[in-house]
């Protein structure tokens, strides 16, 4: 699926434009935005790596990775991936947003937008998402959107200079519905 472009009541999921990387920057290069991610603030340098990645993704015949914008009123105020896995029915998401746009109900929008490209787009099984234990929102935006938490991996990650382990959290294609919270907004 070539370009990405999905909509709900007030987000839009895209593709990543070479005019993104200041407002990329303010997500990934947040302190806070990222206090949960599996990596500390980005610069303005490797944000234009990632936009620079992301549209040689978005042009490959076979795509394996959605690296793309949140944008609200056109403009980027979040950034969303979706990563097939090596088993071509599954792939897991991520997602962050600018903090001053949390408790909002953009994260439940966005995840459902990332839902909806996976399963009616993609034609995806099963999608996954792994979050930090302490990020309780992460936590709620999943179970809203009907994800089921499968469990924790011990060690998961090296990140901030210590180990961290990760909750997961899973949904299948025939539990994914589309009464979902976009459309109660």
């Amino acid at each position: 699926m070539h370009p990405v472009e999905l909509s709900s009541a007030r987000l839009t999921l895209r593709e990543l434009r070479p005019t993104d990387v200041d407002g990329l920057l303010r997500v990934y290069g947040d302190p806070e935005a990222v206090r949960h991610l599996s990596f500390t603030p980005r610069t303005r340098q490797q944000c234009a790596a990632i936009v620079e990645a992301a549209m040689t993704d978005a042009e490959r015949e076979v795509r394996s990775v959605y690296m793309l914008a949140v944008a609200r009123q056109k403009e980027l105020v979040g950034a969303a991936r979706l990563a097939v896995d090596e088993r071509p029915h599954s792939a897991q998401i991520g997602f962050a947003l600018r903090p001053d746009l949390w408790g909002q109900g953009f994260g439940s929008e966005l995840v459902q937008l990332l839902l909806r490209l996976g399963f009616a787009e993609l034609g995806l099984k099963r999608i996954w998402g792994a979050r930090s234990p302490e990020n309780q929102a992460s936590e709620r935006v999943m179970l809203r959107a009907g994800m089921v938490e499968e469990g924790r991996i011990r060690r998961h990650l090296w990140t901030r200079n210590a180990w961290r382990d990760s909750i997961v959290h899973s949904i299948l294609d025939d539990e994914w519905t589309t009464d979902s919270v976009e459309h109660k907004s």
